[in-house]
Order: C-alpha cells, then sequence, then structure tokens
C-alpha cells in the first residue's frame, strides 16, 4: 500500500513545490510591480520644488517625444525621460507636444511640464526688425503701421523707456567686431540686423540688441564681408553704409545693378545723386524734405558716402557691395509703371525719364 501510494504523495508533493513557486513569481511580479509604480510616480515629481528662476528650452519642430524628454531631462527640467515618455503614452498626449520656446521651470511636475507643451503656450518674447528699417521715423505712418525699430520694440512689448536706454546702452565691445570704424558718436543706425528673434520674456532691449548684433557678426563673417568690401576700396563700415542705401533704393531684387551704379559713381568722384539720403536726414531732423538740403547726407550735394548708414540692410543689399552687377551703368530711376530703368550716359537717362517718369519723378 505504502508503494501504491508513493507516486501519489510525490505528485502532490510537487505540487506544493510549484504552487510555492508560482506563489514566489506572483508575489515578486507584484513587488516589481509596486515598486516600478512608485519609481514612475517619484519620477514625474518636480525635480527640485524651491527652483524659482525659469530654464530657457527650445524645442525644435519636428523633435520627436523622445528627443523632447532627452531635453527637459538634460536641462534639468524633469527627472527622467523615461516617464515621461509612459505619461505622454498613457495621456496619448505624445503628437500634440508642441515645438517653441518655453521657459519652464524645475518646481514644475512632469504633468504640468507636459500641459505646457501641449498648450503650446510658449513663453519667448518675439520682436521682428525689418531689412529697410531706420531707428525711429517721425514723418512715418501711424503708429500701427510703423515698421521701424522703435515700433517693432513697442510692439513687442518694451516701453518707450526701456526702448530710450537699451539704444543709448554701451555696446563698446563690439568696436573690435561689428562696430569696426564706426564713429564712437554714432548711432546704432544701420546695426539691427532684420530677422525674427525669439527670446525670453524678461529679455531686457539691450538683450535683444546683443543678439541682434551677434546675428549680424555670423553674416558678416560667414559672407565674408570685411575682405569683400575691402576689395571694393571700402571698410565695413562703409560697406554696410552703402548697403543701406542700396536697400532704401532698391525693389523687385535689383539691387546688384544699384550697387554697380553706385560704386561706379565712387570710383569716379560722381555724387550717389540718391534722394532717400537726403530723406533719410530730413525725417530724422524733423525738417522738410528738400532736394537741396544742405547736409553731408544729401548725396545730391556731396560727393562720397553719407557719414554712416541710413537704415538696416538685408542681407540682399550687404552681398550686392561685394559682387555687383557686371554692367557699366551710371543712372537709373524708377518708372511709374514700377519697373527700374538703367541707362549708361545722362542723353539715355533723360530720355527714361521723359518716357518713363512723369509722376515718380516729380515726387521728390
Amino acid at each position: 500500500m505504502d508503494k501504491l501510494m508513493s507516486p501519489i504523495r510525490q505528485q502532490a508533493k510537487w505540487k506544493r513545490r510549484l504552487l510555492w513557486i508560482l506563489a514566489g513569481i506572483v508575489t515578486v511580479a507584484i513587488g516589481v510591480f509596486i515598486a516600478s509604480w512608485i519609481w514612475y510616480y517619484q519620477q514625474l515629481r518636480p525635480v527640485d520644488t524651491q527652483a524659482s528662476s525659469p530654464v530657457q528650452v527650445t524645442i525644435e519642430s519636428g523633435s520627436t517625444p523622445g528627443v523632447i524628454a532627452q531635453l527637459l531631462q538634460d536641462e534639468g527640467v524633469i527627472r527622467s525621460h523615461t516617464a515621461f515618455l509612459v505619461y505622454t503614452n498613457f495621456e496619448g498626449v505624445q503628437g500634440s507636444l508642441q515645438a517653441g520656446q518655453y521657459e519652464l521651470l524645475a518646481s514644475y511636475s512632469t504633468q504640468e511640464v507636459v500641459e505646457r507643451l501641449v498648450d503650446g503656450k510658449t513663453t519667448a518674447r518675439s520682436v521682428t526688425f525689418y531689412p529697410g528699417a531706420t531707428l525711429a521715423n517721425i514723418n512715418d505712418k501711424e503708429a500701427d503701421d510703423r515698421r521701424d525699430v522703435a515700433a517693432s520694440l513697442l510692439n513687442a512689448g518694451y516701453s518707450q523707456a526701456e526702448i530710450d536706454a537699451g539704444l543709448e546702452a554701451d555696446y563698446s565691445a563690439y568696436n573690435a567686431t561689428l562696430f569696426q570704424g564706426r564713429p564712437d558718436s554714432a548711432d546704432l543706425e544701420g546695426y539691427i540686423y532684420p530677422e525674427t528673434y525669439l527670446l525670453a520674456s524678461n529679455a531686457t532691449v539691450e538683450e535683444v540688441l546683443r543678439h541682434s548684433f551677434d546675428t549680424f557678426w555670423a553674416i558678416v563673417e560667414e559672407e565674408g564681408l570685411v575682405a569683400g568690401y575691402e576689395a571694393q576700396g571700402l571698410s565695413l563700415y562703409e560697406g554696410i553704409t552703402l548697403a543701406s542705401i542700396i536697400q532704401k533704393e532698391s525693389i523687385k531684387g535689383d539691387e546688384p545693378k544699384i550697387a554697380q551704379v553706385f560704386l561706379a559713381r565712387l570710383e569716379i568722384g560722381m555724387p550717389l545723386g540718391s534722394d532717400v539720403t537726403y530723406q533719410y536726414i530730413a525725417d530724422k531732423t524733423g525738417v522738410a524734405r528738400d532736394i537741396n538740403l544742405d547736409s553731408p547726407y544729401n548725396t545730391r550735394r556731396y560727393t562720397g558716402l553719407t557719414p554712416g548708414p541710413i537704415a538696416s540692410p538685408g542681407l540682399l543689399a550687404l552681398r550686392a557691395v561685394v559682387s555687383p552687377a557686371t554692367t557699366d551703368h551710371l543712372y537709373f530711376l524708377y518708372g511709374d509703371d514700377g519697373v527700374v530703368y538703367f541707362a549708361q550716359t545722362l542723353e539715355e537717362h533723360e530720355a527714361n525719364t521723359a518716357q518713363h517718369c512723369q509722376i515718380q519723378c516729380q515726387a521728390l
């Protein structure tokens, strides 16, 4: 009988062992699950509940959730990129994370960070400066239609007092780079590079302008403008000055041709004859526009360049001074039909005026 029962007992014994093993596995699994759950919720907590200084985080367009998660962890905004990915997956919002520049705090929980990224509530300040803009033009249109530097800063939310302080700040650190050759008494005309800038919401006007100067100097280096202007017999300051005049004169991509005309006139000592130059100084000083205005900025009366830039030149104008057209014109005018007409001789120019410029040429 004992021999008959032995296999049954043996089987029961293995069953008990199996149950214990299964119970152990379940216990371990439950323990791992609980531990993972605790870890997960710990990782969703703020990195530093006492943090009060915002962290600037820029999420580029097209960034994947994994790239975003790693960036946030690297910037110290979240504890774990893994927990971030798990949370956004559970919530079904991985495809809703929006690009932009954000101000985030290490005191935010992961949930709060995700909420801001999904809402797309970027806190960066956007400032747009335009090609051909001057620092301020008192003869411009109504304030909401102005495109000068002061108006751009006003539209970005800065007060007039903040703008004045920023324009008058000390930027002598740029004298060895972008401002080389610029007189100490000169203002910032021509040096506010036309671009849209995204900065922290608490950025000062001075910081905005410094960012603009840094961008401008990067363009100067990338385009080889210092050497390019020297090849034309101009310093960087003179090249920027000429580019600013070209910017104000150009329409429809005529920058290289206009540059050729002006460079040819400079070479032979002929006045530039640019109406935009006397118009600029008349507007800046608050006097009536007069073709006979006695000012070194009036290139109808004085040869050579103006004492300084008259506007912010864009990239095409800056390049045109380095690479003018290979034509040999000395004259140009804007026709009533919106076309620019070039001429080699005064006779050709006068014929163009008689044929194409009955209205425009009277509005000086």
